[in-house]
């Protein structure tokens, strides 16, 4: 059963990152970088999880966009995927990168001693 999910999971990401990338025409954003990083359907099949990267300053602004667009990209879910009920879609904005950005930095600015690797340039 857990694989089945993963299939579903796998190929609604895949096909939420297609209309997203080429059938939403609103400029804010076709003109933006959009990621599906990961969907999780519910055990039901009734609901799914859209965790979004977006990619730029107005990236709220974009979320909010495609948050208010989950009907029309539902309906296209619905021409696109061979199932009998398409999950209603609920978007979360994924701060993945700009957490691992976050710690990137605060990683340089520590002051860590790097460790003998064992070769000796003397001899």
């Amino acid at each position: 059963m857990k694989i089945k999910f993963e299939r579903i999971n796998s190929e609604l990401r895949k096909q939420i990152s297609l209309v997203i990338g080429s059938e939403m025409k609103d400029p804010r954003v076709s003109e933006r970088i959009v990621g599906v990083t990961k969907v999780s359907v519910t055990p039901d099949l009734r609901f799914a999880k859209v965790y979004l990267s977006v990619f730029g300053e107005d990236r709220e602004e974009i979320f909010s966009v495609i948050k208010s667009s989950a009907g029309f990209i539902r309906a296209r879910l619905r021409e696109r995927v061979d199932m009998r009920l398409v999950p209603e879609l609920h978007f979360v904005l994924d701060n993945t990168e700009q957490r691992a950005a976050g710690i990137e930095k605060i990683l340089a600015g520590l002051d860590i001693p790097k460790e003998d690797d064992g070769s000796d340039d003397g001899e």
